[in-house]
C-alpha cells in the first residue's frame, strides 16, 4: 500500500459559527487544509454556509480550503467555488448524474475535484471514474450532521478504494469524513485513508492547533510517510 504523507483537514462545522475568522486562525499554523461543509437542508437534513461566508473566509486565511458540498444540483453550485479560490471542491456521487463532466469542469476553474461517497452508497460503481478526480471522500458516518459516531465498517470502502489506486498507479487522496479523532484516526490510516476531516477533535480541544498536530502524529505512526 503507497499512502502519501497525511492531511489533517480542520472541520469549521465544530467551530464557534459567530467566531469563524478567529476559529480559522487558531488552526493556521497546524492546519493542512480548511474542510469546509456546505449543507442546504435538501441533499442532507441540515443548513449550514454558502459561497459568500466561504468568500469572506478566503480572504482572511492562506490556507487551502477544502470545499465538501452536501447540496443537490451540485453542476449549479460547484463552479463558483472553484472560481472563488477553493484548493479542493467535493461533491457527492448521489446528487450528480454526470460526475466526471463536473470534475472537468471543476479542474478547467482550477480547483481540485473531490468525489464523496455516502454511508449508505456502495463505493464499486465509481471505482471507474476515479482517474477523473483528485480526492475521494468516504463518509464514515452519515452525511449531513457533525458530531455523529465513528462507524469503522465503512473503512472496507476504504481498503477497497486503497487497492484499486495502488492498482491503478492514481494520484488520489483518500479523505476521510466523520467522526475521526484520536482513538479512531489509526485505523482509518491502516485501511488506506491519508485525508482526515476533523471537526469536535479539533474545535473541542483546549487547544485547536496541538489537536491537529496530534492527530497528525497518530496517523503518522499507524502508517509511516513512504
Amino acid at each position: 500500500m503507497t499512502v502519501p504523507a497525511p492531511i489533517v483537514a480542520p472541520s469549521i462545522l465544530a467551530a464557534d459559527f459567530a467566531r469563524l475568522a478567529d476559529e480559522v486562525h487558531a488552526v493556521e499554523s497546524t492546519a493542512d487544509w480548511l474542510h469546509v461543509d456546505v449543507m442546504d437542508n435538501h441533499f442532507v437534513p441540515n443548513l449550514t454556509i454558502g459561497l459568500p461566508v466561504v468568500q469572506s473566509l478566503l480572504a482572511v486565511t492562506t490556507l487551502p480550503f477544502d470545499v465538501h458540498l452536501m447540496i443537490e444540483d451540485p453542476r449549479r453550485w460547484a463552479p463558483s467555488y472553484a472560481d472563488a479560490g477553493a484548493y479542493n471542491v467535493t461533491f457527492h456521487a448521489e446528487a450528480c448524474d454526470n460526475p466526471v463532466s463536473l470534475a472537468k469542469d471543476l479542474r478547467s476553474a482550477g480547483a481540485k475535484a473531490g468525489l464523496a461517497i455516502d454511508r449508505d452508497t456502495p463505493i464499486e460503481p465509481y471505482l471507474d471514474l476515479l482517474p477523473s478526480f483528485d480526492t475521494l471522500l468516504i463518509m464514515t458516518i452519515k452525511a449531513g450532521f457533525g458530531g455523529q459516531r465513528f462507524i469503522p465498517e465503512l473503512l472496507d470502502k476504504v481498503r477497497t478504494a486503497r487497492q484499486h489506486a495502488d492498482a491503478g498507479h492514481l494520484e488520489l487522496r483518500i479523505e476521510v469524513d466523520g467522526g475521526i479523532a484520536a482513538d479512531t484516526i489509526e485505523q482509518a490510516a491502516v485501511a488506506g485513508a491519508d485525508a482526515f476531516v476533523a471537526g469536535t477533535a479539533v474545535y473541542a480541544a483546549a487547544d485547536p492547533a496541538a489537536a491537529v498536530t496530534q492527530l497528525r502524529r497518530l496517523a503518522e505512526r499507524a502508517v509511516p510517510p513512504t
